[in-house]
């Protein structure tokens, strides 16, 4: 990788010095269209049959898009059919529009036409090589011969389109590729062909303006956009689209920057599926809008089952780590992201779910998608107090002291570094019951009865267990839990003083069970905690006095 200068050049930009995009905000959804059975299937090792490439139509349609690009119809008997065949059965809803794309050919022209007899609404999508490497390299035309080519396309088209009334015709033309072509000449284009298709503000035209290899940064591209819209001679008359690839990684970066510079639509498909590093990926487009109070106007309630429709038809597969779609992508492992999502859980529980969204680390809220919180915080060796907690509660009820969460969550992570895995849920409830819940061994509380005397004042017997031997004490106290300590103390088995004590209900109804946990204090200043589950509060707080007694040793 030595001297690239020798071999690579800077991509030329617009002039723009008083440019208007960055103070732009996006504040409603583009018009969208997805180009995923044409664009995303081209880019399949194994192209989409027409079984699933009509169950993508209709998850599409599901979805919520009112313009699809179905196909290449003069470029094979397979696609011209399926093209008759959405127009035949009538599985297209009637207020969907179908693009179809094809070259400015005039027999490839006339066989695009006749697969949409009969369509309600129709869009004929027509390119041609106007960046100096396809128009010279490629196909050897000069750019007079482009244009020619250009404005003979869209002549044509309006000469077939004119006589079939019956159906809702729009024409969109992109100048391929319209990042890398001369500024003067893109729009030179692009105005005769408006001309040709005679646009106006009541017969708009669609000037898709293609990013189909990323070359320059984000800002760039917002540049030209923003100069295209500025040098329309009449904005009115055209509808600016966007059709960004990731070439570069900023595919969707340099959409959002498209859209502040005055683009009006967007093309690309689910997850950015598409030649090379893919199309632009909708839903992360879309996603972002809603995150910011915009509604997108796609449904992406049930992300989970477009994945799944999407993977199964096109063979792909969504990544772990891809915004919104993939598996972690709300997950938390580490230890302060952990606790600072669970005290943003915490406080929107108190607050109320009516409340604008603000819990770190997550820009959505998960249930918008249909993901469930059982993934946001998955536990290893990195992970923190906090997470094991927040597990612990909202998978098992146990509404942990925050003064125990450090003496839990050091447990179970030396317990995961111990496996040298991440632990499920089912195993940090394990790990948690067997060492700190009803623990009977060296002590166990076998039986227990106490007798309120007055306001403050508590007798108690207890049986219990040690090493083998079984014993009845009595004591008294202030409350039940006092009172087994100062039996124990008779004993001299109390080498401790009680710190703390809390409880609460694990489950909702009569028959639910009570957890409690207890601190207790040794005479060398060691700290820790045990904790009791008993249907009957007042024995699940005794079995966490022994539990804890068990853990001091």
């Amino acid at each position: 990788m030595e001297s690239p200068w020798k071999k690579y050049r800077p991509f030329e930009t617009v002039r723009l010095p008083d440019r208007r995009w960055p103070d732009a905000r996006i504040e409603q959804a583009p018009r969208w269209c997805s180009v995923d059975l044409r664009d995303g299937n081209q880019a399949l090792a194994i192209p989409m049959n027409v079984a699933e490439k009509h169950e993508l139509f209709q998850e599409l349609c599901r979805i919520g898009f009112k313009e699809i690009e179905i196909g290449f119809p003069s470029a094979s008997d397979t696609e011209f059919n399926f093209t008759r065949e959405l127009i035949e059965q009538r599985l297209i809803p009637a207020d969907v529009a179908i693009q179809v794309l094809v070259q400015a050919r005039e027999h490839l022209i006339r066989r695009t036409l006749d697969s949409l007899k009969g369509a309600r609404r129709a869009i004929v999508h027509l390119y041609t090589p106007t960046n100096p490497a396809q128009r010279e390299i490629v196909f050897g035309l000069s750019k007079a011969q482009v244009l020619e080519m250009a404005v003979n396309g869209a002549k044509l088209i309006r000469e077939l389109t004119d006589a079939r009334p019956e159906t809702q015709w729009q024409l969109e033309f992109s100048p391929e590729t319209f990042v890398l072509t001369e500024p003067d000449y893109a729009l030179e284009v692009c105005e005769a062909v408006a001309q040709a298709w005679g646009a106006s503000g009541q017969r708009q035209i669609i000037l898709n303006l293609p990013l189909t290899v990323e070359a320059g940064t984000p800002n760039t591209h917002a540049d030209q956009i923003e100069w295209f819209c500025r040098h329309l001679s009449n904005r009115a008359m055209a509808v600016v689209s966007l059709h960004t690839h990731n070439d570069r990684g900023t595919g969707v970066a340099a959409t959002e920057l498209g859209l502040m510079a005055g683009a009006d639509r967007v093309e690309g498909t689910l997850f950015g599926n598409g030649e090379r590093t893919g199309n632009l990926d909708i839903v992360t487009v879309a996603l972002n809008l809603f995150s910011h109070g915009i509604d997108p106007h796609l449904d992406f309630r049930n992300l989970g089952r477009i994945r799944e429709v999407y993977e199964r038809v096109t063979r792909m597969s969504v990544h772990d780590r891809h915004p919104y779609g993939g598996d972690l992508v709300f997950t938390a492992f580490s230890g302060s992201h952990q606790d600072a999502i669970k005290k943003g859980m915490d406080r929107r529980a108190k607050i109320g779910h009516d409340a604008l969204w603000d819990v770190p680390y997550l820009t959505i809220d998960p249930k918008d998608i249909g993901r469930s919180y059982e993934a946001i915080i998955r536990i290893n060796s990195q992970s923190g107090k906090g997470g094991v907690a927040y597990v612990l509660d909202r998978e098992f009820g146990f509404d942990l002291p925050k003064l125990m969460h450090p003496e839990v969550g050091n447990l179970i992570g030396k317990h995961a570094d111990q496996l040298g895995k991440e632990l499920s849920p089912r195993e940090i409830h394990e790990c948690f019951r067997a060492n700190f819940v009803n623990l009977a061994a060296p002590l166990e509380l076998a039986a227990f009865t106490s007798k309120q005397n007055g306001p403050q004042s508590f007798t108690c017997e207890a049986k219990l267990r040690h090493d083998g031997e079984t014993v009845t004490l009595t004591g008294e106290g202030n409350g039940p839990i006092s009172a087994l300590v100062h039996a124990l103390e008779t004993r001299g088995w109390a080498n401790f003083s009680l710190k703390d004590y809390r409880s609460h209900a694990l489950t909702a109804g009569s028959e639910s069970a009570a957890a409690a946990y207890v601190s207790l204090q040794a005479r060398d200043g060691r700290t820790v905690w045990g904790c009791g589950v008993d249907a009957n509060i007042e024995l699940a707080g005794l079995k966490a006095l022994v539990s804890a007694a068990n853990r001091l040793g």
